[in-house]
């Protein structure tokens, strides 16, 4: 088997909880609600103590099988799948508008973003999705930047702002990876740019959440 693009990133490490683990455990939940909750603790202790846990776990049991995954195409298919019950982490709870635009707009960029696997080898199809990612690009900054003055405090206004110029780093790497691969063809780096920009946007929602609610 071929583990090659394989190799593990940050960003789709941490995602194998949220997008894959945790519908299963939903669907665990409907059959039998303590077991379910009774994993979830205990994958999510885990998880936090070693982070990339449950990744390392997926790929052993694809390692078992025999499979060959290109995990960073995978977890960007599945994003598109994720509901809002199961994204809760990256909801915030909050009722004001700008919390709620917020939301929706962080949850339309991924899931434009999990479309990318099966639109990239058609190129005008491809393009219209590149248009769509960069105006759901400006509109999450636009949204973050409203919800900005909720933020009480220097110091919850500055760690927001740390994460929106990261965001805007990697919203930049992400085009300069696009313009790489219509030269050379490498669609798992595309992949692997957008897991990070998913990652980023995940990270802006969890600030949010941390200073707000």
């Amino acid at each position: 088997m071929t583990m090659g693009d394989h190799a593990p990133n940050a960003p789709v490490a941490s995602l194998v909880f949220p997008v894959l683990i945790r519908p299963i455990l939903a669907q665990i939940e409907r059959e039998n609600v303590a077991s379910s909750q009774t994993l979830r603790a205990a994958l999510s202790r885990v998880e936090t103590t070693h982070p990339g846990f449950t990744y390392e776990l997926v790929m052993g049991l694809v390692r078992k099988a025999d499979l060959s995954v290109n995990m960073n195409e995978s977890i960007l298919r599945l994003q598109g799948s994720v509901n809002d019950t199961d994204s809760g982490d990256y909801r915030v709870t909050r009722t004001e508008d700008a919390f709620q635009e917020l939301n929706r707009k962080s949850a339309n960029l991924k899931r434009i973003l999990s479309r990318i696997p099966d639109e990239i080898t058609d190129r005008k199809t491809f393009l219209e999705t590149i248009k769509e990612i960069a105006s759901a690009i400006k509109k999450l900054l636009d949204a973050v930047s409203e919800v900005s003055q909720y933020i009480p405090g220097t110091q919850g206004k500055q760690s927001l702002e740390h994460r929106k110029r990261d965001f805007v780093k990697h919203s930049k790497k992400f085009s300069n990876t696009l313009k790489e691969y219509f030269k050379e063809g490498q669609a798992n780096a595309v992949f692997v740019s957008a897991t990070y920009l998913i990652h980023q946007t995940n990270l802006i929602m969890l600030t949010v959440k941390d200073k707000c609610e």
